[in-house]
């Protein structure tokens, strides 16, 4: 690991010089509304977990044709994969909602051999940007594919992630696949993670305690007998 950049980027996330995504996003629904007089757009949400997924789904769901996109394969081990997958169904299921669920095959393998090298990285550095690229890519690739209008991810809800990062590589992707747009968020504001507490309470969803990778579920795990 890079300690100056690791240092230099803590020093950025204190900067007041930063893009407030959730007013942006705002904006954005404004623009479309009036663009989408016929039909709700169709977007593409990738999902992580049930918890992460159910205030945006609640809040997107009004202006988008919403399908959620699970290629979690960084996820360790299987059985929390499984877990993870089956409690977003079964919320799923419990709002009433028709919402496709699109899943790809598990490969953790893969991942990890990936994500080895930067394994001493620190949490929420640049092995995570790498493994948000990368799973981020390949649902922006479904979505160009499948004839999707936005695409967005509900990883800039959790405070332990980085909206700024997140969204930077949201906008690049965008780039590289111009014939669909990506909808910037920061789904932790304007009252969001105050309404994710009340949908977890209420549908009794199952709230992990490490982001996903064998590595992450060791650093929180790290001092346990």
């Amino acid at each position: 690991m890079n300690k100056e950049a690791y240092i230099a980027y803590l020093k950025s996330r204190k900067s007041s010089h930063k893009t407030n995504y959730y007013l942006e996003s705002l904006k954005e629904i404004e623009e479309i509304k009036k663009e989408f007089t016929d039909r709700k757009p169709r977007l593409l949400l990738h999902v992580c977990c049930a918890v992460c997924a159910s205030w945006p789904l609640e809040f997107l769901t009004d202006i988008f044709d919403v399908t959620v996109f699970f290629n979690n394969s960084n996820i360790w081990p299987e059985s929390e994969h499984d877990r993870r997958l089956s409690e977003l169904k079964r919320y799923i299921e419990e709002t009433g909602s028709k919402i496709e669920v699109i899943e790809t095959a598990y490969d953790n393998e893969s991942y990890t051999k990936m994500l080895e090298p930067m394994k001493d990285d620190p949490e929420g550095f640049e092995r995570c940007w790498f493994c948000y690229s990368v799973r981020m890519d390949e649902a922006y690739q479904y979505a160009v594919n499948n004839g999707y209008d936005f695409f967005t991810t509900v990883m800039s809800i959790s405070r332990q992630k980085d909206s700024q990062k997140i969204n930077e590589i949201g906008i690049s992707l965008s780039k590289k696949y111009p014939t669909v747009r990506y909808f910037t968020s920061d789904f932790k504001k304007g009252g969001g993670q105050v309404r994710q507490k009340e949908l977890v309470e209420e549908h009794h969803l199952y709230r992990q305690d490490y982001c996903g990778c064998v590595y992450s579920y060791e650093s929180r795990h790290r001092d346990e007998s």
